[in-house]
C-alpha cells in the first residue's frame, strides 16, 4: 500500500524552453544552459559528453522531439535537460537508476556518466529493436564501455513493472504517462530517492510529476508541469509503439 501524499505543488518551465536550438550538440546545451532549462555545470557538461546526433538521425539539435524509427520520439532536449536537473543530486558516482522508456538511449547514458563506474543505470524499453538500437546509438557515440562493464544494462520489458533485480533505485526516471502511479515502481525507489513520472490519462489531462521517498519511507508528489505523453502500458499487446 503506498503512503498518503502529503505535498502538492507545481512548477513550469520558464518561456525559453522551445528556442535553444544549436548549430551542433556544444551550442545546443549552450543555448540550454543561457535559458536557463539547464542550471548546473555538472548537467551541462554530462549533456556536452553525450552528443544527440548519434541518437537522433533527423535535426538533432532542434529543441523538438524527432523521430527515431520504430514509430517512436526522442523527447526535446530541454525535457531531458529539465530531467536531469530535477535528479542530479539523485545521481551521484555509485548510485542506481532506473531509465523507464529509454528510447534512443540518450537519457541512459547521461545518467550512467553521472553515477559513475561504481554505480548503474537499467534502461527499459517495450520494444526489442529499439532497445538493440539504443545500444548501437551508444556505442556510436563512443559510450560502449558503459555497457561493457555492466554500468548500463538495457532490455526489453514492462516498464510498469520496473527491474527489480538490480534496485532499490535512487533515481527513476519515467518516460509515458501512468494513469496512477505504478506501485511497484514506488516500492523500487530507494529511501531518499526521486522519480520523475507523467501521470495523467491518455488523451486527458496530465501532468510531470516528482516523487520522493523520504528515509522514513513516506511519499510525495510535486506537480511540475501539464505535458502530454502517450500511456504506460502493454504497448505490445495493443498493436502499437510508445513515443517516449
Amino acid at each position: 500500500m503506498l503512503r498518503r501524499f502529503i505535498r502538492t505543488k507545481s512548477r513550469q518551465l520558464g518561456s525559453m524552453a522551445w528556442r535553444s536550438h544549436g548549430v551542433d550538440n556544444n551550442d545546443l546545451v549552450n543555448n540550454l544552459y543561457k535559458n536557463n532549462i539547464i542550471k548546473s555545470k555538472h548537467v551541462m557538461d554530462v549533456m556536452k559528453r553525450v552528443d544527440r546526433g548519434s541518437y537522433c538521425p533527423n535535426n538533432p539539435y532542434m529543441d523538438a522531439p524527432q523521430g527515431i524509427g520504430f514509430g517512436q520520439t526522442i523527447s526535446a532536449p530541454h525535457m531531458h535537460a529539465h530531467c536531469l536537473e530535477l535528479l542530479k543530486d539523485h545521481l551521484k558516482p555509485g548510485t542506481r537508476a532506473l531509465d523507464i522508456g529509454s528510447g534512443s538511449g540518450i537519457l541512459t547514458a547521461c545518467m550512467a556518466l553521472m553515477v559513475g563506474s561504481s554505480g548503474k543505470v537499467v534502461g527499459i524499453d517495450h520494444y526489442d529493436g529499439l532497445v538493440k538500437m539504443s545500444i548501437e546509438n551508444i556505442i556510436q557515440d563512443g559510450k560502449g564501455s558503459l555497457i561493457d562493464s555492466g554500468t548500463i544494462i538495457l532490455l526489453a520489458g514492462d516498464g510498469r513493472k520496473g527491474y527489480p533485480e538490480e534496485g532499490p533505485y535512487n533515481a527513476i526516471h519515467v518516460g509515458a504517462a501512468a494513469p496512477r502511479l505504478p506501485e511497484d515502481l514506488v516500492n523500487q525507489l530507494a529511501p531518499g530517492g526521486r522519480m520523475i513520472i507523467p501521470e495523467g490519462p491518455e488523451g486527458g489531462s496530465q501532468s510531470l510529476n516528482q516523487i520522493d521517498k523520504s528515509l522514513d519511507g513516506e511519499v510525495t508528489r510535486t506537480m511540475l508541469m501539464g505535458v502530454n505523453y502517450v500511456p504506460l502500458d502493454d504497448l505490445r499487446q495493443r498493436g502499437r509503439f510508445a513515443e517516449f
